[in-house]
């Protein structure tokens, strides 16, 4: 699929973080799919593992359908807006926290691009850069990357 938006083409990864940026749900689909789609599919999956979560802040291409959705599970969803005033970027509310996850997540060299067949692939490799990740936090020890020095 093709999300004409973001100019993507193939698929698109949806995660929900923790406050400390933790993976707590992964969902890989087609890129043609809505935010609003693959937001639901998460809220799903996280309060079905987690059945105490009851905030979510997200960005504003999640819509009233996302909002509502979120609310008949139970979770508060608050869509966190940017400052229209400020030029250029800035830090948006806890929108910091999933992007940082992102960053790291990246920093992985399967995932830099789409190199998976399966979308469940692509969800485990998620998963594992999360686990290696969190290791490294836990640990102060760093696995080599392909960013690496030579």
């Amino acid at each position: 699929g093709t999300d004409a938006a973001k100019k993507i083409v193939g698929r698109k990864r949806g995660i929900l973080t923790d406050t400390l940026g933790l993976l707590l749900a992964v969902i890989v689909t087609a890129a043609s799919l809505s935010e609003n789609a693959v937001g639901i599919q998460l809220l799903d999956q996280a309060k079905k593992t987690y059945p105490t979560i009851t905030k979510s802040w997200v960005d504003t291409g999640f819509k009233n359908a996302f909002v509502e959705h979120g609310a008949n599970l139970g979770i508060d969803v608050e869509v966190v807006n940017r400052n229209p005033g400020v030029r250029g970027f800035h830090v948006v509310k806890r929108r910091w926290v999933v992007e940082r996850s992102i960053g790291w997540i990246m920093m992985r060299r399967r995932l830099s691009r789409d190199y998976e067949t399966l979308p469940a692939s692509s969800e485990a490799m998620i998963h594992i850069a999360s686990i290696d990740n969190l290791a490294k936090r836990i640990t102060d020890e760093t696995t080599p990357t392909w960013r690496g020095t030579y």
